[in-house]
């Protein structure tokens, strides 16, 4: 057998063998001696940050090699590497393992090269030779690294016709200079006064470690128009500065502006959460549509890894292709969406009104208010729907067979299960018919209705309601729940919307649609979610339900906006929390000319005299 030399041997070893290798590495006692087990212990330690260990793994490290290594990591943002073994080729002295390196780049994603790692074989151990080209194979001495970066204008939000419902443009920032302040009460008072910033909130803006005395303070940023109304009244008064800048615009202020979102510097805990294609200093959305689709609308950024040598020849070593941002389609209607806002305008307590298309379930219009709250309540807010419940409670009694005209007994009070069930302030109408005890929203009526219907008939009928049923609107939006009653008395209480039964303002919004139409759809707010779950309400049942719905209106506790021709709805007060007299939030539901809505004002007391002359003007400006 012909004999040959170890020395003039050459092995090439694949990626499956080298990785076959790399794991019959013993964990105890002293490692094997070869050149991939070398390599990968450099690898890992090069993947951990761990640089005392990669140079003592070198042969004859050069001087500043942590410092050329974590230059080359600062220079590029490198996040994280990885690496992938490659092939090796060895003498008995000498050998050569190629690699592949993942580097992940801040504000940029992966950058992949490929590479190579000299060893050396003294005393019976594998070392490193290392040379810029470890870092890349066309790095020298004394060339640095380098990157650019760019990001394209963020796509618009667009409305249900496709046009813009953002855009860039300029705001004014109104803050101060501190030691340009002779008077804090004035600056604090001018503020309250012209802008509603809370005194309290100034001083601990003032008062903050960062804060420069010599440097400009920001407070608050306002549209061009608002800035020209109070400039007049702040400009005068010493410490209070002026400065413009780029922002992106709604069709007013406070235009949807819990469901449009914003968007700002990104924050910390955003960065971790949207990956490593952004860096500090982005521009991201922060709430709303702007941060659930924030991706989408952003794109992603192009950029370049540089190679400079110290003559200043430029070498470009990889590319990212950045993609551009794309729209986003809403189902809102800006006309709508102004009348909701105008409905609203002015109301102290909390409130939300919610519109959609009674043919399709589109989203028309979202207002929540106060606007300085997060909370978007129309969406994600879930209340006990009080008496606008019972525009399902009577389609479970007309499914049942009762008629608009069938009897029903109104009075003062009704005793189910030992508890007493009364009406608003003491009201009853004796032997009446079903169109006035929902037109007067009666509940001991409808509880003694109720208490006739078969077992699940009323959680059948709120299930044809979209209750229990699951959508995604396009943001985060529980639904409504109906819970199985327990016994006759949880029965009664869910007949008129009370007990354990919860809905958001939307979805009390897409009752009232499904009233109009025949057919609840669930409610979506963009596009492509059209097609979502929908259920067929009872045969028969839709147009006795306009009447007695119509009647709300004209003769009932909704009478205030009898003047809106063609508005039907039905009110609601529906009781919360503890207390004598329990606390109450003011309802009302309703539809007119292919409009289904909902207004709800938390803690707003008795629905048709709160919630009904909202609802009123809303409809009114449709």
């Amino acid at each position: 057998m012909r004999r040959v030399s170890r020395r003039g041997l050459r092995v090439g070893v694949s990626v499956a063998a080298a990785l076959f290798l790399a794991a019959c590495v013993t964990v105890r006692g002293r490692p094997a001696e070869g050149p991939l087990d070398a390599v990968q212990a450099y690898l890992q330690a090069w993947a951990g940050g761990d640089l005392a260990t990669m140079e003592r793994m070198v042969a004859e490290p050069p001087p500043h090699f942590a410092a050329q290594h974590q230059r080359f990591r600062d220079d590029l943002r490198i996040v994280t590497s990885r690496f992938e073994l490659g092939r090796v080729e060895h003498e008995a002295e000498s050998a050569v393992v190629t690699f592949r390196a993942l580097h992940v780049l801040r504000g940029l994603g992966e950058w992949e090269m490929n590479g190579a790692l000299h060893l050396v074989r003294r005393e019976g151990r594998w070392w490193v030779r290392w040379t810029p080209a470890v870092l890349h194979p066309e790095a020298r001495e004394g060339d640095r690294f380098s990157r650019t970066r760019t990001r394209l204008e963020r796509a618009a939000i667009l409305d249900g016709d496709g046009v813009p419902l953002t855009r860039q443009g300029e705001v004014i920032t109104i803050g101060v200079e501190p030691r340009r302040i002779q008077n804090r009460a004035a600056v604090a008072s001018a503020l309250q006064a012209q802008l509603g910033v809370d005194p309290a909130r100034l001083e601990k803006v003032l008062n903050a470690p960062s804060v420069s005395p010599e440097h400009f303070v920001p407070i608050i940023d306002v549209r061009l128009e608002r800035y020209q109304q109070v400039r007049p009244a702040l400009a005068p008064v010493p410490g209070i500065f002026f400065r413009r800048k780029s922002a992106r615009l709604t069709p007013a202020g406070g235009f949807a502006a819990h469901t449009l979102g914003r968007v700002g510097d990104v924050t910390a805990e955003l960065l971790t959460q949207l990956g490593p294609l952004y860096q500090p200093g982005d521009i991201v959305g922060l709430s709303g549509l702007e941060l659930a689709y924030e991706p989408q609308l952003a794109g992603s950024p192009s950029g370049e890894v540089r190679l400079t040598r110290p003559s200043g020849e430029v070498r470009v070593l990889g590319r990212f292709e950045g993609t551009p941002g794309t729209p986003l389609h809403t189902t809102l209607r800006p006309e709508v969406q102004s009348a909701a806002e105008a409905a609203i305008e002015g109301v102290t307590q909390p409130a939300a009104l919610v519109a959609v298309d009674t043919g399709t379930g589109a989203i028309l219009a979202v207002a929540s208010r106060p606007l300085e709250q997060p909370l978007n309540r129309a969406l994600t807010g879930r209340y006990p729907p009080g008496s606008t419940f019972k525009v399902i409670t009577a389609e479970a009694l007309l499914t049942g067979g009762m008629r608009p005209d069938s009897p029903a007994s109104c009075p003062a009070v009704a005793t189910v299960g030992g508890k007493s069930f009364r009406n608003f302030e003491g009201e009853e109408f004796g032997n009446t018919r079903l169109r006035v005890a929902f037109a007067h929203s009666c509940n001991t009526a409808f509880v003694l209705l109720a208490a006739g219907l078969a077992p699940d008939a009323l959680g059948a009928a709120a299930r044809r309601f979209g209750f229990d049923v699951e959508y995604y609107p396009g943001l985060p939006s529980p639904g409504a729940s109906f819970p199985a009653p327990r016994d006759e008395t949880e029965k009664a209480a869910a007949a008129i919307g009370q007990g354990r039964v919860l809905a958001t303002p939307l979805h009390m919004a897409s009752v009232a649609a499904a009233a109009e139409s025949g057919r609840w759809r669930a409610p979506y707010l963009l596009a492509e979610l059209e097609d979502g779950p929908r259920a067929s309400l009872a045969a028969g049942t839709r147009t006795p339900l306009l009447a007695l719905m119509r009647a709300v209106v004209t003769e009932g506790s909704g009478k205030a906006a009898a003047g809106v021709a063609g508005l039907a709805g039905k009110t609601g007060t529906a009781e919360f929390g503890s207390g004598t007299p329990l606390p109450t939030h003011a309802w009302f539901i309703g539809f007119r000319n292919g409009i289904g809505f909902a207004v709800l004002v938390e803690g707003g007391g008795v629905g048709g005299r709160v919630a009904v002359p909202i609802a009123a003007k809303f409809a009114a400006a449709l």
